[in-house]
């Protein structure tokens, strides 16, 4: 079970950190990944990181902005979003991919990733 938190308000410029917490599983033998949802479009690819934490893919959009982290000790990973502008309002999903690899393909592509959370929503606005 994944359970998503820390969505909220903030201005354009700002910061905010949304965290994915799991339980039961093995929750560092997974691949996590975040993607999101924003009104009246498709879900796409936000983050992704290696169950061991070495490896990290971003979407261009957010690269230079946003950084993935997990702490296995913790069952937890992070999303630290800076620099957010009004195009990155959405829901936020994390998400668990149990093969491990740490290939681009697999780690990038939402219909790879086995366990879905509910979502946190992040509104940036003035």
């Amino acid at each position: 079970q994944l359970q998503a938190s820390g969505g909220g308000l903030v201005q354009p410029g700002g910061s905010l950190s949304v965290f994915c917490a799991a339980s039961g599983g093995t929750f560092s033998w997974y691949g996590m990944g975040w993607f999101r949802q924003a009104p009246g479009k498709e879900r796409e690819f936000v983050a992704a990181i290696s169950r061991g934490g070495g490896t990290t893919y971003y979407a261009d959009s957010v690269k230079d902005r946003f950084t993935i982290f997990r702490d296995n000790a913790k069952n937890t990973v992070y999303l630290q979003m800076n620099i957010l502008t009004p195009e990155d309002t959405a829901v936020y999903y994390c998400a668990a991919e149990v093969s491990g690899s740490t290939r681009y393909a697999m780690l990038t592509a939402s219909d790879k990733y086995s366990y879905w959370g509910q979502g946190t929503e992040v509104t940036v606005s003035s």
